[in-house]
């Protein structure tokens, strides 16, 4: 096995040993398969383009455009032409693909499912990275560089994970990349031969040097080094002290000793939202103070979960827009129902960071500083551009909405839109679902007795346990697992008692967010980690979307929904009164709420960091797909440049007929000899301009070892440019082109498979591009420092003139 052929076959396995840290973060795990297979197809092609040889960017090119082709048939081969060749559709399937992964990624815990856009990102990444890393080690020869990619996919790993990726993984990856070091450094011993060898050693048998030992002596020391480096890499990280964070978007558990510091940061709030339900520790997210008497009911709202694809719960992706002064007026809310408006101020913690706003829900004003974005549906705050709430200080203006079990009763239909996207419920949904559903709601005479039964029937009635250790799931297959097990955490009876409404055609979506937290002593009300919490929302004409809590032992259930609604007051003013309860300690200043400096987004969905992705749900616009598409074109047409360039100037040689006088008779002969001399060199009979017409061709049919008609046409062409060049009145030849093609056929009869690849795909004549190039270059640099030079002198001479 050549050194080449090693080194292909290392940097192949150590992208694979790396990419086996991704391993854990999805299942199942088949993905890998599809990447070895591409990024093996992307060797082959590196090996083979090595062997002809062609330069090296032209290797690199052949190899991207062979990732490219077997990524399209992969994972868009319906949308391309001849299931390979990507056009305007593949492209946007992929982007919408790769969206798609990108919100996946976002929004499920590990592991996730192995969806088609989390698989895209996957094998995309890892073939990527594998093909950097043959370039680095076997086409440039610089294997130690490589371990940066190789790196940068563990990282990557380890990132996702939490920073567990597990020291197996660790070893597996640095296994490969120490493989790869070895393979390169035996190629580079091998060129020196066995001189480096090492002496033979008393006792050992075989390893001398003329004996061939079972490895060069610096090989067996190399591997040493390389065996000692990883068992202290694994080793020393135990001696040192380990830090965890993790809040509401951490990376997962922390131990007590963790102290209040570090950040805690989120992107998806269901990612993490089990995890900090166990929490050893309950740490404060937000602080707030509130002229609402009753903080029961004022849960700080996050997201709204309202597609059910079957998998998971999810946000829609839809557009935002700018933060309205004042916020639109709820949908579905009817003047009718009691409504005590409630002013609060916040102070979020440093070490929280999250894109969405905490509020309460419906909220009618927001104050706070930064980039923040409002999507109208959820009423839900979005941060753009790195926007969090780490240290936000904000106030908000919110509805307290009071229904009475008689009008939420005598609600009226929903709007036929509105229910038509909030029941939906996927085909997949098992059909114990709804016959539960059916058999608790059984003697509901509306849908809001129907929801209340669900509600009841899940904190109370039906025998269920919260437990957030169960583990963790939001597809249908977990809905009916829970209902049979009947143990689980608020996603659990958020998630099931929002499918059971829908499948009973109550509109329905998740809420996720906090609770009300806990009031401290100084008036003030501190929401902590544990605070984290699920709830499902259901749609009553006339009260807007309302709240419901089946979750036992957690949250307060909403008067509305208990057998006797207690009357009273309102809980406060219809305008609040600024007192020293609604003062936070530290009031936030009121400002516009969106800067003049802000990025307009336009009709674009969530964050990236928070949705998976900007989108209006329309996919790509046109623009995008425009030049994504062009750039394909030009990545696949770049590899047949020296084709084209070759096809056309052989035309322009040969296509010129019907030659008029001595002038155009002798550019035309001259013309149809570069062409065979250029065929000649393409062939690999490189050219002599030392040689005179007569000579030239017998060394042209002597090394390309031409027989018959090709040779006789060789010679016969080399009559007629010593009759041009020598003759004093040339006679024009008919069927110098005929000569020209009898000439390439028969270099190509002659030639092997390699040499006419060759020949077509990286003709050797195209270095006259470069030379014409370099030659332009030259002369318009020349002219220039001549036209400079004469201003110089005429500058010069100038003073002299005058004086």
């Amino acid at each position: 096995m050549s050194g080449r052929t090693r080194l292909t076959l290392a940097s192949w396995g150590a992208t694979l040993m790396a990419a086996g840290a991704l391993l854990p973060l999805v299942k199942p795990a088949t993905w890998i398969f599809t990447a070895a297979f591409v990024l093996a197809l992307v060797s082959g092609v590196g090996a083979l383009t090595r062997r002809v040889p062609l330069a090296r960017p032209l290797t690199l090119l052949a190899q991207a455009l062979t990732a490219l082709l077997a990524l399209t048939l992969c994972f868009a081969r319906e949308q391309a032409f001849l299931w390979l060749v990507p056009g305007p559709q593949a492209v946007t399937h992929a982007v919408e693909l790769f969206q798609a992964g990108a919100e996946d990624v976002g929004r499920y815990a590990i592991p996730a499912p192995d969806t088609e856009g989390i698989r895209l990102m996957l094998v995309g990444g890892v073939v990527a990275i594998g093909l950097l890393v043959d370039a680095l080690a076997v086409t440039f020869r610089k294997a130690a560089p490589a371990g940066l990619p190789l790196l940068a996919l563990y990282s990557v790993a380890a990132g996702l994970s939490g920073g567990g990726a597990g020291w197996l993984w660790f070893l597996l990856a640095a296994s490969g990349y120490l493989l790869l070091l070895l393979a390169e450094g035996r190629d580079r011993l091998s060129q020196w031969g066995r001189i480096f060898g090492g002496a033979q050693r008393s006792g050992r048998p075989g390893s001398t040097v003329a004996g061939g030992g079972p490895a060069f002596a610096p090989a067996r020391t190399g591997r040493r080094i390389g065996i000692a480096a990883m068992g202290l890499a694994l080793v020393v990280p135990l001696a040192l002290p380990g830090f965890s964070g993790g809040l509401f978007g951490g990376n997962g558990e922390t131990g007590a000793g963790a102290g209040k510091g570090g950040t805690i940061s989120a992107v998806n709030p269901l990612v993490s939202l089990q995890n900090n339900l166990r929490q050893p520790e309950d740490r404060e997210v937000l602080r707030y103070r509130t002229n609402a008497r009753d903080t029961g009911n004022l849960y700080l709202r996050l997201v709204a979960l309202d597609q059910f694809d079957g998998t998971s719960w999810k946000s829609s992706v839809r557009p935002i827009e700018d933060v309205p002064k004042q916020l639109p007026w709820p949908d579905g809310l009817s003047q009718s129902v009691r409504i005590t408006e409630v002013t609060s101020n916040f102070v979020a913690s440093e070490a929280y960071e999250q894109k969405w706003l905490p509020m309460p829900y419906p909220a009618g004003r927001v104050d706070i500083d930064g980039r923040w974005r409002y999507e109208p549906a959820g009423r839900m705050l979005v941060g753009d551009d790195k926007q969090t709430t780490k240290g936000a200080r904000y106030q908000v203006s919110s509805l307290d909405v009071q229904p009475t079990a008689g009008q939420l009763a005598g609600a009226g239909p929903a709007p036929e839109k509105l229910r038509r996207e909030y029941t939906k419920v996927p085909t997949t949904l098992p059909d114990d679902v709804k016959a539960t559903a059916l058999r608790i709601t059984k003697g509901a005479r509306n849908d809001y007795e129907r929801a209340v039964k669900l509600q009841d029937w899940f904190a109370r009635d039906g025998g269920f346990r919260y437990d957030v250790d169960v583990v963790s799931g939001t597809g249908v297959q977990a809905i009916s697992r829970f209902l049979k097990d009947k143990e689980g955490f608020c996603v659990h009876f958020s998630f099931s008692m929002a499918a059971m409404a829908r499948s009973l055609g109550i509109p329905a979506r998740v809420a996720v967010g906090f609770m009300p937290g806990t009031t401290q002593t100084d008036g003030s009300v501190s929401v902590g980690i544990r605070d984290a919490h699920a709830w499902p929302e259901v749609y009553f004409e006339g009260a807007g979307w309302t709240r419901f809590e089946p979750t036992p032992s957690r949250g307060s259930t909403p008067s509305y929904t208990r057998e006797t609604t207690p009357s009273g007051s309102a809980t406060g003013p219809a305008q609040p009164q600024q007192s020293a309860s609604a003062q936070p300690s530290a009031a936030p200043t009121a400002s516009e709420s969106c800067t003049p400096q802000m990025r307009r987004l336009g009709d674009c969905g969530p964050d990236a960091a928070v949705a998976g992705a900007s989108s209006d749900g329309s996919g790509p616009d046109v623009t995008t797909v425009l030049l994504l598409t062009l750039a394909a074109l030009l990545l696949l047409a770049l590899p047949f440049l020296p084709l084209l360039w070759r096809t056309r100037v052989r035309a322009g040689r040969l296509g010129s007929a019907g030659a008029r006088g001595p002038e155009e008779t002798a550019a035309r002969t001259l013309a149809v000899w570069q062409e065979i001399n250029d065929t000649a060199w393409d062939h690999g009979v490189e050219p002599d301009d030392s040689l005179t017409p007569r000579k030239s061709a017998e060394r042209i049919v002597r090394l390309g070892e031409l027989r018959g008609e090709s040779a006789e046409a060789v010679h016969r062409v080399a009559g007629a440019v010593e009759e041009v060049l020598y003759a004093p009145r040339p006679r024009p030849v008919p069927g110098l082109a005929e000569e020209a093609g009898r000439v390439r056929a028969g270099f190509h009869a002659g030639a092997d498979r390699r040499t006419r690849l060759r020949a077509l795909l990286a003709p050797r004549s195209a270095v006259r591009v470069r030379w014409a190039a370099s030659s332009r270059w030259t002369s318009t640099t020349g002219r220039w420092s001549e036209r400079r030079a004469a201003l110089t002198t005429r500058l010069r001479r100038t003073p002299r003139e005058a004086s």
